[in-house]
């Protein structure tokens, strides 16, 4: 690692740990995905707040033609996972910076032994849980989705925290792409959609998380939580608004979002 990204990373640590907002990228940007995660795991390193499970989102063509890459990751620290209660969950993000809420379903790792799987079959057994969800995704720089998916991996992925729900029951594992999911905010519809629409589903996002971190010398820890990827989109949301993401069939979660400054 270079000076230049342990700065970078620094810089979103601080501003993390205070909530602090940061009007300009902090550094020079990193133009590959080994620059990006780089700073990424310096990050991680400094940061004495252990990891709960991981993010993965898509990188959209043309960037991902580019990068050669589809997906990209970040982690999800432990005290920002909550599992849903009757009470609704209020969670931080970085007024000032950037904010949305995700509908997404969450995958319960369980590692095996022998290789990592190939397909959507093979990674069903190496998860032990699912369940429905939403991803709290929040950066203390505003422009982190606009600039690109290096700087979006640069930045912890642009996670801020997931909400986990009900649970899946295994004979509709199979199933998922049939499921219709609407993320609504303050009672306004937002997205409607199917995990049909997200590369090879929520599985293959298990397949290449697997991937990306024994690539990074990563062991994939048991329970460790995947947030899947944004079904029905990326959906900006402000301070004070209220979240419901419903899952035909299976349920529906909401959480509430709150100005960290604050919190």
């Amino acid at each position: 690692m270079n000076s230049a990204a342990g700065e970078i990373a620094n810089a979103f640590v601080n501003a993390r740990r205070n909530w602090k907002v940061l009007s300009e990228y902090p550094g020079v940007r990193p133009t590959d995905l080994a620059q990006a995660y780089a700073v990424q795991d310096h990050a991680i390193s400094i940061w004495d707040r252990p990891i709960g499970g991981w993010k993965v989102g898509k990188i959209n063509p043309p960037a991902s033609d580019d990068l050669g890459a589809d997906r990209l990751i970040g982690p999800a620290f432990a005290d920002a996972i909550r599992q849903e209660t009757e009470n609704v969950a209020d969670f931080p993000i970085f007024s000032g910076g950037f904010a949305a809420m995700e509908a997404e379903f969450m995958l319960r790792l369980a590692p095996r032994e022998g290789p990592l799987p190939d397909d959507r079959e093979q990674a069903m057994d190496w998860v032990d849980e699912v369940r429905i969800g939403l991803e709290v995704a929040s950066s203390p720089y505003a422009a982190i989705n606009v600039d690109g998916p290096c700087v979006t991996v640069s930045d912890h992925g642009n996670n801020a925290g997931l909400l986990i729900g009900r649970a899946v029951a295994r004979a509709d594992w199979s199933r998922l792409d049939d499921i219709t999911v609407t993320l609504d905010i303050d009672g306004e519809e937002q997205g409607r959609a199917t995990t049909a629409t997200m590369l090879d589903g929520p599985f293959g996002a298990v397949s290449f998380l697997l991937r990306n971190l024994t690539e990074r010398g990563i062991e994939p820890q048991a329970g460790w939580w995947v947030s899947s990827g944004a079904i029905t989109g990326v959906h900006e949301i402000a301070a004070g608004q209220h979240a419901v993401a419903r899952f035909e069939g299976l349920g529906e979660v909401a959480a509430r979002v709150v100005s960290g400054d604050t919190a």
